[in-house]
């Protein structure tokens, strides 16, 4: 699909999407974090265009900051400069964009100025920036945000510039990986500011249990502020676990009110590369006490049954040669003999053997039976013959019926 037709269909997409975010915006708490692990992005792309009518301007204006956005993410992945990017067509650029952010816009009747953000595809754009191989991952890590602000800590319990910091961080370019709460639901029952003072582990592995995380990470940042609206320094420290062991800290600057939120993703960004240090280094894993152990599933014990080797006398009852190699067959092939020993044989005669059966002799003489050869036991010696079958007799025809006399009839 041409980016004119998809972005003829976006745009009543994103109005809707807009209003719908403006409606959530209205409540007090509830920040939904941005899935950004399959994309790659860049942000802060300021375009200027003019066109033939406001949607030809923002097309053209889309165009510019695909081709601007593939130069920027080519230098950083590359570490050299964004000019010696390789050229790539529109229509190849539309099949590695997957969305346009829109950051700040203005849109007149044949103008389009905005500050825009472009997500390219990583499966797709990684192959020619060459980042096929995926890099190693942590565990997962419940990521609890906390500002310290006029003396008071919060979390995700009222919505803050640090908290949509996080919600908006992308997560594609990290090795951590990140449990990012909303606020919305139980969370602010269960993670907020006071009970990252908690180090129970009993209460920690029901909450990460319940939301997936082998381990906690606390985002923590103390704002000061000159006065309302002024300058304002925040101090950021990165802690780990039940504990709160800092791993790094440092200190940003906001020349007002209006840049901090700036100035809170940036301190995503460096947090997240002390987070990223201490994985790299082995100081950051799952907490053992935090993770559930689930109890094998009940095997039931199956009470071994094991059976003695006993040696019976046997007398075989054969009328011929064929029913002697039959029982003797029948013997050697029972489950459970483990030997016949032959002692004399004599075909229409009376023969002796002696068996090595795993067992007592009524499954013997059952296993027998059921081979067609009846056995009785007296004075432990165990007879055996071939099963009579007793067929009934066949009845008798009866006769004929004798013929009818043909008597001659007129021939008319």
């Amino acid at each position: 699909m041409s980016l004119r037709r998809l972005l003829l269909l976006l745009v009543p997409l994103v109005l809707g999407a807009g209003y719908a975010a403006a409606q959530m915006e209205d409540g007090d708490r509830g920040i939904l974090p941005r899935d950004t692990a399959q994309v790659l992005e860049v942000t802060g792309i300021e375009v200027d265009v003019a066109g033939e009518t406001p949607q030809d301007a923002r097309f053209n204006g889309w165009r510019i900051a695909q081709r601007e956005g593939w130069r920027r993410l080519w230098a950083q992945t590359t570490n050299r400069p964004a000019a010696q990017a390789p050229r790539l067509s529109d229509g190849t650029l539309d099949q590695l964009v997957s969305a346009v952010v829109v950051e700040r816009e203005q849109i007149g009747p044949a103008r389009y100025i905005a500050t825009l953000g472009i997500q390219f595809d990583r499966a797709r754009t990684g192959e020619r920036l060459g980042l096929s191989g995926g890099q190693q991952r942590s565990a997962p890590m419940l990521l609890i945000p906390v500002t310290v602000s006029g003396g008071t800590a919060t979390s995700v319990e009222t919505r803050n510039d640090w908290q949509r910091a996080w919600a908006f961080f992308r997560t594609g370019d990290t090795p951590i990986d990140y449990v990012r709460v909303s606020g919305l639901g139980v969370d602010p029952l269960l993670v907020n500011a006071a009970v990252t003072r908690r180090p129970g582990a009993e209460w920690w592995t029901n909450v990460a249990d319940l939301y997936g995380a082998s381990n906690i990470l606390i985002a923590e940042v103390t704002l000061h502020r000159l006065y309302p609206g002024g300058p304002a320094e925040g101090r950021f420290v990165a802690r780990v676990g039940r504990g709160r062991t800092p791993v790094g800290s440092f200190t940003l600057r906001a020349a007002n009110s209006e840049a901090i939120p700036a100035m809170m993703s940036q301190g995503a960004e460096r947090m997240d590369e002390l987070f990223a240090r201490a994985f790299r280094a082995g100081d950051l894993g799952p907490d053992r006490a935090l993770v559930v152990k689930q109890a094998p599933p009940p095997v039931e014990e199956l009470e071994e049954v094991v059976q003695a080797v006993s040696t019976y006398q046997m007398r075989i009852y054969a009328a011929n040669g064929g029913d002697l190699q039959g029982a003797l067959g029948a013997l050697r092939g029972t489950a459970g003999v483990e030997g016949v020993t032959e002692q004399s044989l004599a075909a229409g005669a009376i023969s002796n053997v002696l068996v090595t059966y795993r067992g007592d002799v009524n499954s013997l003489r059952a296993s027998l039976l059921a081979r067609g050869w009846y056995s009785t036991y007296v004075a432990g010696v165990l007879q055996i013959q071939r099963q009579a079958i007793n067929r009934p007799a066949p009845s008798p025809q009866p006769a004929p019926p004798p013929p009818a006399p043909v008597t001659e009839g007129d021939d008319g």
